[in-house]
């Protein structure tokens, strides 16, 4: 007989232990809303008490958990117990006891505590069990570096999911655009994974994988924007769905990579509208957000880079006091100078002294600016960057065409 009356089970959805329990039959009203929360990977705001076993697990309290099963050795309350406990000890009671399905998910649980050594059999697999058996496989060939074996069993896992619990089938997606970015694989197909996973994951169930998803995906669609407004605009909402879950709060480093990436495709979208100043104004407010977090000692390489770009964008975005504006990201640039070393990164420190010169011609310090330019211009030579030099000796230009202007107008 079959001991799994309750399908699709939200196998999977969760981490060892609770991804892997099984629930129990029961006739309490608020099964149902349970299992389709559980299924959506959200927990439960009233549970079953045949099911306060996993809401104690899912909260961590193994303790409470195991003394909430049935006393009496149920099949499925002697699996339950042998996941919360992760004690090989019932190995032979579990073989005589369990059959068909309930055998097959035993042997994954096994496997996957370091109970078995042999990859569980899934003949008798079918949908979220056959699906976390294929993730099962999928992790051993990780394991022993054959990638391309692990991206066949994702692709096999998800369509066993796909039909039952698509959430499982997203977070799949995800994790098989994981091991293609970090593989080299190709951008066109992990965008479309991880699009499909964000479809498939619902937005109030799965927060932290839905929220890696949008991460990931804003990255790789911000490489290839290349300034189209659209794809930047898709950026913007993917790193905006993943802020929801980063908070300052509970995930200060993702929250600060977030922010300055955020800022970044802001301001890299063409000014045509309007509301691109507004844009400008939230660049600003996300670069701050993220140097709440970076510190420039724990976090030095970050930091630096976070100040390069918010005096960039204090320089370039529409403001009612543009000149405070300006004598702050001279204040920066000058700071970084300071941290910078011109005979170790000779092109970051030309590139400083360039936008310090720009920003000081903009201030009407001419003098100064043409000094700073000239120097950018010598290490830009020495490096051999002849387009960077021509453009300091545009900028070159137009201050001796504003100076004259200014001049010509006093006569």
């Amino acid at each position: 007989m079959s001991y799994l009356t309750i399908r699709p089970q939200p196998l999977g959805i969760f981490a060892l232990p609770a991804g892997y329990l099984v629930l129990p039959p029961t006739n309490e009203p608020c099964a149902a809303t349970a299992l389709a929360a559980l299924l959506r990977g959200a927990t439960p705001t009233e549970w079953p008490t045949a099911w306060q076993f996993y809401a104690h697990a899912l909260a961590g309290n193994l303790s409470a958990a195991l003394a909430a099963l049935p006393p009496f050795p149920q099949p499925i309350a002697a699996y339950n117990r042998y996941v919360l406990t992760g004690s090989a000890d019932a190995d032979l009671i579990l073989h005589v006891l369990l059959d068909e399905e309930l055998a097959c998910l035993y042997e994954i649980a096994a496997f996957t505590m370091g109970h078995r050594h042999e990859l569980p059999s899934l003949t008798a697999a079918t949908g979220e069990i056959r699906a976390l058996g294929l993730i099962t496989y999928a992790a051993a060939a990780i394991e022993r570096d054959d990638l391309s074996a692990a991206d066949h069993y994702f692709a096999e896992a998800i369509t066993a999911a796909l039909p039952v619990s698509p959430p499982l089938a997203g977070q799949i997606y995800v994790n098989r655009a994981e091991l293609a970015i970090q593989t080299g694989g190709e951008l066109t197909t992990i965008t479309a994974w991880l699009q499909k996973a964000l479809d498939l994951i619902p937005t109030n169930g799965l927060v932290e994988i839905r929220a890696r998803a949008a991460m990931q995906l804003g990255q790789i669609l911000q490489e290839r924007a290349n300034g189209q407004r659209s794809l930047l605009q898709a950026v913007v909402r993917c790193y905006q769905e993943a802020l929801r879950f980063f908070q300052r709060e509970t995930h200060p480093l993702e929250f600060a990579f977030l922010q300055n990436n955020l800022a970044l495709a802001y301001l890299a979208m063409p000014m045509t509208e309007a509301g691109d100043r507004l844009r400008g104004a939230i660049a600003v407010q996300a670069l701050r957000a993220a140097l709440s977090v970076y510190d420039p000692h724990q976090h030095p390489q970050e930091w630096m880079s976070v100040r390069m770009n918010l005096a960039n964008a204090l320089q370039y975005v529409h403001s009612a006091r543009p000149a405070d504006h300006l004598l702050e990201a001279v204040s920066i640039y000058e700071d970084l100078l300071q941290r910078r070393d011109p005979v170790a990164d000779p092109a970051g420190y030309a590139r400083l002294l360039a936008n310090l010169g720009n920003a000081l011609a903009h201030l009407g310090i001419f003098a100064e600016a043409r000094a700073r330019l000239n120097q950018a211009a010598t290490l830009f030579t020495q490096i051999g960057d002849e387009s960077a030099v021509a453009t300091i000796h545009e900028l070159l230009a137009n201050i001796d065409h504003h100076e004259a202007v200014v001049n010509n107008a006093k006569d």
